[in-house]
C-alpha cells in the first residue's frame, strides 16, 4: 500500500492533524465508480445469478423439494458473497492505485481470500460476545439487594458510552471496513487488529467519513431514481402510442420498480399487449437492478478509500513516531558523548 513520505521536525503537534479535505474528496471521488465496468459487470453478473438461484430455490420450496431449495439457498449466497468480494478486490486496485487485474484473475482471488473476511467476522463477533458477557454481568450485579442501587449508579454512565461507542464503531469501521481491510492485504488475524487501532485511533474520522459517504450514495441513488422513473415514464407513453397498444402506461414501467408480470393485475389486458408487456418487464428489471447497483458500487469504492486514507494516516503517525524516537536516541547520545568528553577532560 503506497504511504506518505514526510518530514517534520516540529513535535508531536503534526499527528493531532488530520488532512479532512484531503479525505472528503477522496471519498466525494468515489461517484467515479460508476465508471468501472469490470466492477459493475461483476457485480451485476453475481447479484443476477445469485438472484436466479434464489428463484430456483422459492420453485423448491412449493414444490416441496426442501434439500434443494437448501442448496439452491446456499448458491445463492456463494455466489453473492464472492461476487461481492472479486468486485472489491477490483475496486480497491483502483483506489490504491494498484495495477488493474482482469475480471477472471478478480475471480479466482476473490476465491482465495474472501474466507479470512468470515474469519476475521467470527473473531470480532466473539470479543463483541464478550462485550455483552460483561455488560449482563454488571447488570446482574446490579440485581443484588442492597448494594445493587448503588452499583447501578456507576454501571448506568459506563453502559451508555461503552455501548454507544461500540455501536458506532460497528457502523463506522467494523461493518463497512471489514471487507476493505481483506481486499487489501490483511490476513484473518490481521484485519481485527487493524480495525482495532482504527476503532482506538480514528473513530472520529471514520465516523465523520462514514457520513459523508452515506450522503455521497444517497445522492447517487436519488439520482439515479430519478432518471429511471423520469425515463420511464416517457417509454411508457411513447410504447402506448408507437406499439398502438391500447393498455394503461404504468404496466410498461412495473418492470422497473421490480415487479414481474405474474404480480401484475392484467385481467382487461388485450392479448396483442401481453408479449410486450412482458419484454418491457424483462428490460425493466435490468434497469431496475442497474439502478440499485449504481449506489452499491459507489458505497463500494466509498469504503475503500476510506480504509486507504485512515490507513495511509496510520503510516504516517508510525512514522512521525519513530521520528521521534529518533531523535530522542540521538539527543541521549549526543548527552552521552558530552559527558565523555567532559570527563576526559
Amino acid at each position: 500500500m503506497p504511504t506518505t513520505s514526510f518530514h517534520h521536525p516540529q513535535g508531536s503537534s503534526f499527528a493531532q492533524r488530520f488532512d479532512w479535505w484531503r479525505a472528503l474528496v477522496r471519498v466525494l471521488a468515489s461517484i467515479e465508480a460508476i465508471r468501472d465496468g469490470r466492477a459493475m459487470y461483476v457485480l451485476l453478473a453475481s447479484f443476477a445469478a445469485a438472484g436466479l438461484a434464489v428463484a430456483c430455490a422459492q420453485s423448491s420450496i412449493v414444490r416441496g423439494q426442501t434439500p434443494w431449495a437448501i442448496g439452491q439457498g446456499a448458491a445463492a449466497l456463494f455466489i453473492a458473497f464472492y461476487g461481492s468480494n472479486a468486485a472489491g478486490l477490483l475496486l480497491m486496485d483502483r483506489a490504491m492505485g494498484r495495477p488493474g487485474r482482469d475480471v477472471a484473475q478478480a475471480l479466482e482471488d476473490a476465491l482465495g481470500i474472501a474466507h479470512r473476511l468470515l474469519v476475521s467476522l467470527v473473531v470480532i463477533l466473539l470479543v463483541a460476545s464478550a462485550l455483552a458477557g460483561v455488560v449482563l454481568g454488571l447488570f446482574w450485579l446490579c440485581s443484588l439487594p442492597k448494594v445493587g442501587p448503588w452499583l447501578f449508579v456507576i454501571v448506568v454512565p459506563l453502559t451508555v458510552v461503552a455501548l454507544g461507542l461500540a455501536l458506532i464503531a460497528g457502523a463506522s469501521i467494523v461493518g463497512p471496513l471489514a471487507g476493505p481491510s481483506v481486499w487489501a492485504g490483511a490476513s484473518s488475524l490481521e484485519s481485527p487488529r487493524i480495525l482495532w487501532r482504527l476503532i482506538r485511533e480514528q473513530l472520529l474520522q471514520a465516523a465523520v467519513l462514514m457520513a459523508s459517504l452515506s450522503v455521497v450514495t444517497a445522492l447517487v441513488g436519488a439520482a439515479a431514481s430519478f432518471v429511471v422513473i423520469m425515463g420511464g415514464r416517457v417509454m411508457a407513453l411513447l410504447s402506448v402510442w408507437l406499439l398502438d397498444v391500447d393498455v394503461a402506461p404504468e404496466l410498461f414501467m412495473a418492470g422497473l420498480f421490480g415487479h414481474s408480470l405474474r404480480g401484475m393485475p392484467v385481467p382487461n389486458v388485450p392479448a396483442d399487449a401481453v408479449p410486450y408487456i412482458s419484454a418491457a418487464s424483462v428490460g425493466g428489471g435490468v434497469v431496475f437492478a442497474l439502478g440499485l447497483l449504481l449506489p452499491t458500487l459507489v458505497y463500494l469504492r466509498g469504503v475503500c478509500e476510506i480504509y486507504v486514507t485512515l490507513r495511509e494516516r496510520m503510516a504516517e503517525t508510525d512514522a512521525h513516531r519513530a521520528y521521534l524516537e529518533m531523535g530522542e536516541v540521538t539527543t541521549i547520545d549526543r548527552q552521552g558523548l558530552a559527558g565523555d568528553v567532559a570527563g576526559g577532560r
